[in-house]
């Protein structure tokens, strides 16, 4: 039986039509997905994410080594968070250097950093997690007791100040962005997976109801998925299960860019893998592409080039460009031209770094 956040009660009452999503009940729209699309790239609209795992790592008996633990953990280094409240990005990695999954790390203190991973890769995730801890005696402590919502837009920070608690307000006013910021019961980053400025905000799941109305009543519109996943394709963001699996590498995923390999005395967990990888020569990439006649790109449409064929990993409908729009895994040699297949029939596509819309602006 699917879960539900604890949110639920608000999507039915904001008349959001509920999907099963990695094993939990979330709203897919509230009525016109491109509406929502464009409320996000032209003002502000929040999501649910309380479905996200949230976990806390904390130094077990006062003796853990978090960042050693993180450093062999993750592709990329932690070692680069010099400032309190400061994030990254990462993919976890298998020994043979697949993605177990991609997450957001921050940096509170020596003794404290958050981790958010999803929730369809939860149960692997943490069962991993907790394997390699052994040996840095680390905490892994889940915060179920949080919920999070998500506020994106150019407006967002604008109308999410007018809903959140004048203490919260303060810590979060001068947050840069890829930072967060602990306050007290509430933490609040500002991050997201639209391409658009905003924030999200892990609260007590208590009070999660009450700040989602007065989100509304501050005029950020509800969201559902449709319009989280056209919002992160067009920001050109990988989604997990679908341009990432265990069975693929970063190097060949766009995702090159968060792997620190340097320094070179850093043992992570694939490195070695990888760096067979690169030394043999990339074989794939993943780039962006854009249709240029009529039709839809979908996951899974093969892609022809006289470099080779390739795969889009996913597709869908721009709204901001009014344009179909993917994510392929193509031959590294591609070159700026290729043709995809729907329903039987060869279609041109031009081939783009894979940045489609940010900030609002066609890149």
């Amino acid at each position: 039986m699917s879960n539900k956040t604890v949110l639920f009660d608000k999507h039915v009452e904001y008349k959001g039509k509920i999907v099963d999503f990695a094993g939990w009940q979330m709203p897919v729209n509230y009525g016109s997905q491109i509406d929502e699309h464009h409320q996000v790239r032209n003002d502000a609209g929040m999501f649910d994410v309380s479905h996200m795992v949230i976990v806390d790592l904390l130094p077990k008996e006062g003796a853990g080594d978090i960042k050693a633990y993180l450093q062999f953990l993750l592709a990329n280094d932690v070692a680069k968070l010099q400032d309190a409240g400061k994030a990254l990005y990462s993919c976890m990695l298998n020994e043979n250097g697949g993605v177990i999954d991609d997450l957001i790390v921050y940096y509170m203190s020596d003794d404290w950093y958050r981790v958010v991973i999803n929730a369809g890769t939860r149960e692997k995730d943490l069962a991993w997690m907790n394997k390699q801890s052994s040996d840095f005696n680390v905490e892994i402590k889940e915060r179920a007791d949080l919920a999070m919502i998500a506020v994106q837009g150019p407006n967002a920070r604008t109308k999410a100040f007018e809903a959140m608690p004048v203490d919260v307000v303060e810590a979060a006013t001068p947050l840069k962005r890829f930072f967060g910021a602990d306050c007290g019961d509430w933490f609040v980053g500002r991050t997201g997976y639209t391409g658009e400025d905003g924030f999200e905000i892990m609260l007590p799941e208590s009070e999660a109801a009450a700040l989602w109305d007065k989100l509304a009543e501050s005029g950020v519109k509800p969201c559902g998925l449709g319009a989280r996943d056209t919002l992160r394709l067009e920001a050109g963001m990988n989604l997990y299960g679908n341009d990432m699996t265990e069975e693929t590498s970063p190097l060949i995923s766009g995702l090159g860019w968060t792997i620190a390999m340097e320094p070179t005395e850093r043992n992570f967990i694939g490195r070695k893998v990888l760096e067979i990888e690169k030394s043999a020569g990339v074989k794939q990439k993943l780039v962006g592409l854009v249709l240029e006649g009529r039709g839809i790109l979908r996951g899974h449409q093969k892609v022809a080039s006289e470099a080779g064929e390739g795969e889009i990993t996913s597709g869908t409908f721009s709204p901001s460009l009014q344009k179909s729009i993917a994510l392929a895994r193509v031959p590294s040699d591609i070159g700026d031209t290729c043709t995809v297949e729907i329903r039987g029939k060869w279609l041109n596509a031009t081939v783009v770094k894979p940045v489609f819309v940010r900030d609002g602006q066609a890149v």
